[in-house]
């Protein structure tokens, strides 16, 4: 079964092949209306849920166009909808949607709904984010960046602010796509060491770093996230701890001249990053937005063999 849950279950020639795979459909796809079909239909007579127990803009959006582009049909799930692991065992639940649909995305909170979804159903799971790990998104920012400045094996890169969910996909994603990073935030918001572990385990570099402008030599990539996320509580502390953090020009300076920026959104702009940088000129986060769509209908290939 070819579940998506994180990138590190996942192969690195089969993380490349998406990539690859994801940059040619976007090329075919050039010039084409937004609702025009691809070329291929691989999802043709396919029904993939969308289940949403967290909201979302760009991962509804995003997997809803791809699986029309190819052909399939969706079926979207709120927490309104499902009581899931409430009124009906999360096992239950994997069991019955396995026998209306073909594929399964969720985006939740705990990540052990999804393990046990992904352990029960007969049908491919593919992790649209949960509280740990935030696979998709970062699939689509290697392909930003490669878009950009190509094969990203080598390259440092640099994380600013929380070492949150999106945080710990990025050094997944290091250890199997072979880039380094450096993690520049206070002690109190470090990533958990078993993702570090595993980024250094793959032979990359990681480096833990306090200040931010010396965190920031050299990046070839420069990312930061939202301060406070929807179910945080604590928004002052963490708007003291993570000033000194903040992606500006000053601190932009201190990267490559070609550093790019990238920002997975929704943004809080004034806070986590500076208006001048999101619209500024090393900035890709609208590349990286689009890039959603394209990664995702890669990954439905690959879970469903197509």
């Amino acid at each position: 079964m070819n579940h998506f849950l994180d990138i590190h279950k996942t192969g690195a020639a089969e993380l490349r092949g998406m990539i690859d795979q994801a940059r040619a459909m976007k090329e075919a796809r050039k010039g084409l209306p937004k609702g025009a079909p691809d070329a291929e239909q691989p999802l043709k007579d396919h029904i993939v849920a969308l289940i949403f127990e967290k909201p979302s803009t760009r991962t509804r959006v995003s997997f809803d166009v791809g699986v029309r582009q190819m052909g399939g049909q969706t079926l979207v799930l709120s927490s309104a909808d499902m009581q899931l692991g409430h009124g009906e065992t999360i096992a239950d639940t994997a069991r019955v949607l396995s026998r209306y649909v073909d594929l399964i995305m969720i985006r939740t909170f705990e990540e052990e709904k999804l393990l046990e979804l992904a352990k029960h159903a007969t049908v491919p799971v593919i992790n649209g984010l949960t509280d740990r790990t935030h696979p998709c998104q970062i699939m689509a920012d290697i392909l930003t960046f490669e878009e950009h400045h190509g094969p990203i094996k080598g390259k440092k890169v640099v994380w600013t602010g929380d070492g949150n969910n999106v945080a710990a996909s990025f050094l997944h994603a290091a250890g199997q796509f072979g880039f380094d990073l450096t993690f520049a935030g206070p002690e109190q918001l470090d990533p958990e060491p078993e993702f570090v572990e595993f980024a250094r385990s793959k032979g990359v570099k990681v480096e833990i770093e306090r200040d931010a402008a010396k965190a920031v030599e050299g990046a070839d990539l420069v990312v930061a996230d939202t301060w406070v996320s929807m179910h945080d509580k604590d928004a002052a502390a963490r708007h003291n701890l993570l000033q000194p953090y903040q992606v500006n020009a000053e601190l932009m300076a201190h990267a490559k001249p070609d550093a790019l920026f990238m920002h997975c959104l929704p943004a809080h702009r004034g806070e986590e990053v500076t208006d001048e940088v999101m619209d500024g000129p090393q900035s890709v986060i609208f590349d990286e937005a689009e890039n959603r769509l394209h990664a995702q209908k890669a990954i439905m290939r690959w879970c469903l063999e197509k």
